[in-house]
């Protein structure tokens, strides 16, 4: 009885590779040059992964208990790499706590601002121009609000059965730089 209270629960299979694709679509060096201009460097990078992140897991929660399911252990598992790469770049036991609080801050910042622009709310150029690059110039974040937006598109066609196995597919963010 008192083994189920402190044993942990076995993550969703998909929760890896779906974490491993958002990670990937981040780090496509398209993203860091022009038209885009997401600065290449530890908050850049961050702010590329909370932006797929959340992508997938606004897309996650229309699938009812197992999507909402999978999206909680796919947050519970990108604050777990969070907190193992700041470990892993020399970040000391007893500042680790600090940084991950304004780590989760700054996502709940982040996604509020974004949930708010995908509800026609807030103006998505505008808050990725300040949350990602920055910038009070929303024409700064034009660019990269029309390859969230395309990124939304897709997922939203992406198939349940899809999604909850892990596969997730993102825009190639090329063809958007005549913007």
């Amino acid at each position: 009885m008192i083994r189920k209270l402190f044993r942990r629960k076995t993550p969703p299979l998909a929760v890896v590779p779906l974490y491993e694709n958002i990670v990937q679509a981040a780090r496509r060096p398209a993203l860091y040059r022009p038209p885009y201009g997401v600065a290449d460097t530890l908050e850049g990078r961050f702010d590329l992964v909370v932006l797929h992140a959340f992508l997938v897991m606004r897309r996650l929660t229309e699938e009812g208990d197992a999507g909402r399911t999978l999206a909680q252990a796919l947050s519970d598992h990108m604050f777990t790499s969070f907190d193992r790469a700041l470990r892993e770049m020399g970040v000391g036991d007893l500042a680790v706590p600090k940084r991950m609080a304004k780590l989760g801050e700054d996502y709940n910042g982040r996604s509020a601002a974004y949930t708010r622009a995908f509800a026609g709310e807030e103006d998505l150029a505008g808050a990725l121009a300040r949350n990602v690059l920055g910038s009070g110039d929303a024409e700064r974040g034009r660019a990269l609000a029309h390859y969230a937006e395309e990124a939304r598109r897709t997922l939203s066609a992406s198939s349940a059965q899809t999604l909850l196995k892990g596969i997730c597919v993102f825009p190639d963010p090329a063809p958007h730089t005549e913007t």
